[in-house]
C-alpha cells in the first residue's frame, strides 16, 4: 500500500466514524467514554467531534481525487486523531482502560500513520 493509499484508507474510516458521531452521538461515544456520553452536553461535543472528522476525511479524499494538495488534510486528521489519544490518556482514570485503550490504540496508530505518510505526499 502506498501512502497515498494509507491516507484514502484512514480518510474513509474517518468518514465512518464522522458520520456515526454524527447520527448516533450518546452510543457510539459510549462505548468510549461510557454512560456520560448520554448527556446533552456530551452529545454536542460528540455531533462536533463528529462534523469535524467527516469534514477533515471528506477533504482528504476530495483532495487525492482531485490531484489538489493533500498534505495539509492528513496533517490536520494527525493532528486531531493524537489529539483524541491525549485527550483520552489525561481521562483515562474517569473512563477506564478498559474503555480508553482501544481508542488510544487507533487513535496514535491513525495519527502517527498520517503524519508519516503526509511526509511522502504533494
Amino acid at each position: 500500500m502506498d501512502h497515498r493509499q494509507l491516507v484514502r484508507t484512514i480518510a474513509a474510516g474517518r468518514i465512518v466514524a464522522g458520520t456515526a458521531l454524527l447520527l448516533l452521538p450518546g452510543t457510539i461515544a459510549g462505548r468510549w467514554i461510557g454512560p456520560d456520553a448520554r448527556a446533552p452536553g456530551a452529545k454536542v461535543m460528540t455531533r462536533a467531534m463528529g462534523a469535524r472528522d467527516l469534514a477533515i476525511g471528506a477533504g482528504t479524499i476530495t483532495a487525492l481525487a482531485n490531484g489538489q494538495p493533500s498534505r495539509h488534510w492528513a496533517l490536520a486528521g494527525a493532528a486531531s486523531d493524537l489529539v483524541d489519544g491525549l485527550a483520552t490518556l489525561l481521562a483515562i482514570r474517569h473512563i477506564g482502560a478498559r474503555r480508553a485503550l482501544p481508542l488510544l490504540a487507533v487513535a496514535a496508530t491513525a495519527g502517527i500513520a498520517s503524519y508519516v505518510a503526509a511526509e511522502h505526499l504533494d
